[in-house]
């Protein structure tokens, strides 16, 4: 898209710039309220208190929305990890209608013992950057929201008055997406989505499909005095490792996908728990991987399963070490998606991103998954991730900076000012279309294809 033309009267543009500048301080105190907040599995409620006041204060009308008991069973879903009871989304609505739909997650990955800089859940910003679990994924995210609708809402009232806007708050995106297909799945849908989630600045359209599996090793067990004649599942782990790394590199190299250009290793498959033994006398008789399995866009998780099962059984582990092995699902099971670069929705993001800040984005994939893709297997619905500049996520000393939070909301003001995800909103001239053009050229969401990419 070349077109230059600034959709929204400068005097406008230079109020929301002003108006985002200003609230900046109270929304890097937000932050730091819901980095505070350890939401890891099971203990969201607290962020979404935080989240849910933040919101009340900027006009929304804020409700709880418990999980839906059939995304258990829902084949879309993933496997859960924790019971539901008590547990659920936040939901928060402005305005009459429908209209853009922004949806963030509010769970964070556990923290491991590690060198941190300062303790995990006591944010600390250090030369421009807030370190603490879930700075940067995502809860950053919500700051960028909250500062840019306040700034439209000073800025120009009426206009934001205008603006219909609904913003969920949901569990779960780091183990199974439930969270999100139980929001779907109880109407809360709109036929275009932003997600702020950490992308730099730029335009993240798509990611691989993701599978968890348990990998379950057991013996006979007995005494250390006896390790030398005992087949111990600690033994074998060594041989299930190497096949689990083969299998990462053979779908790398069977399966390129132009939407991952630039990803060295789209499909990891990464180890990331270990759970083994009972005393350092005993020779263990269980061990089980939990293992994170990436794959291709097209593939089903049950493909995915398939070929995890088939690379275990050329590690030859089983009965003739006296060992047994099974393989067991267990949190995710997401596709892979991918959003057309030139979607309607990409093309006005684009065009904001460039108003506010005179560089085209960047727009790339991942090889990794965002709940995107349970929007975008809904006909007729556009969603792609745009959010903050960050560092070392589910890492140590995991980071957001400061001043791309401030950057991005001067982005979202102009998306939200131009009416983008306001019915009829295609079909307005604007930064993603010309006039008189049908603002369809761009094509749609490719839930399985996408892009043309391999299956």
């Amino acid at each position: 898209m070349t077109d230059q033309r600034e959709l929204l009267p400068p005097a406008l543009l230079a109020d929301l710039d002003e108006e985002v500048d200003r609230g900046a301080d109270r929304a890097i105190a937000f932050l730091a309220g819901l980095v505070a907040a350890n939401s890891t599995l099971g203990n969201e409620a607290t962020a979404e208190d935080v989240l849910g006041e933040e919101l009340a204060r900027l006009g929304f009308d804020v409700s709880r929305l418990p999980v839906d008991p059939g995304v258990v069973d829902d084949p879309r879903g993933g496997i859960p990890l924790l019971a539901y009871d008590g547990r659920g989304n936040l939901l928060a609505r402005r305005g009459e209608g429908e209209g853009l739909l922004v949806n963030g997650h509010v769970d964070v990955v556990p923290v491991e013992d590690g060198p941190w800089s300062s303790p995990p859940f006591r944010p600390t910003v250090v030369d421009g950057w807030m370190v603490g679990r879930g700075a940067g994924d995502m809860k950053a995210g919500f700051a960028m929201v909250t500062l840019a609708v306040g700034a439209l809402s000073r800025a120009a009232p009426a206009l934001a008055g205008e603006r219909a806007l609904t913003v969920v708050g949901v569990i779960e995106e780091e183990c199974t997406g439930n969270g999100t297909l139980s929001s779907i799945r109880q109407g809360i849908l709109a036929d275009t989505v932003l997600l702020p989630e950490p992308t730099d600045l730029g335009l993240l359209l798509a990611g691989v499909g993701v599978l968890w599996v348990d990998l379950e090793l057991s013996g006979r067990g007995g005494h250390a005095s006896d390790a030398s004649e005992l087949a111990t599942p600690l033994a074998a782990l060594p041989r299930l490792v190497q096949a689990l790394d083969e299998l990462s590199v053979r779908l790398g190299k069977d399966h390129p996908d132009p939407a991952l250009d630039g990803v060295a290793s789209p499909y990891n498959v990464n180890v990331g728990t270990l759970r083994a033994g009972a005393w350092r006398s005993s020779v263990a008789t269980e061990a089980t991987l939990g293992v994170r399995v990436g794959f291709p866009r097209g593939w089903t998780p049950e493909q995915a399963l398939e070929a995890v099962e088939e690379a275990l059984a050329g590690a030859e582990v089983g009965v003739d070490d006296g060992l047994s092995l099974s393989v067991r699902p267990s949190g995710f099971r997401a596709e892979g998606y991918a959003l057309a670069g030139d979607d309607p929705l990409a093309l006005a993001l684009a065009g904001a991103h460039r108003s506010a800040h005179g560089t085209e984005p960047r727009r790339f994939g991942l090889g990794s998954t965002t709940d995107a893709r349970l929007y975008l297997t809904e006909p007729g619905v556009s969603a792609l991730c745009y959010g903050p500049v960050v560092r070392d996520i589910h890492g140590v000393d995991e980071a957001v900076e400061l001043s791309s939070i401030v950057r991005g909301a001067k982005t979202l003001a102009r998306l939200l000012a131009a009416g983008v995800g306001q019915p009829g909103w295609r079909e307005q001239p604007g930064w993603w279309a010309e006039p008189g053009e049908s603002a369809q050229r761009g094509g749609r969401a490719e839930p399985r294809g996408g892009l043309g990419g391999s299956r």
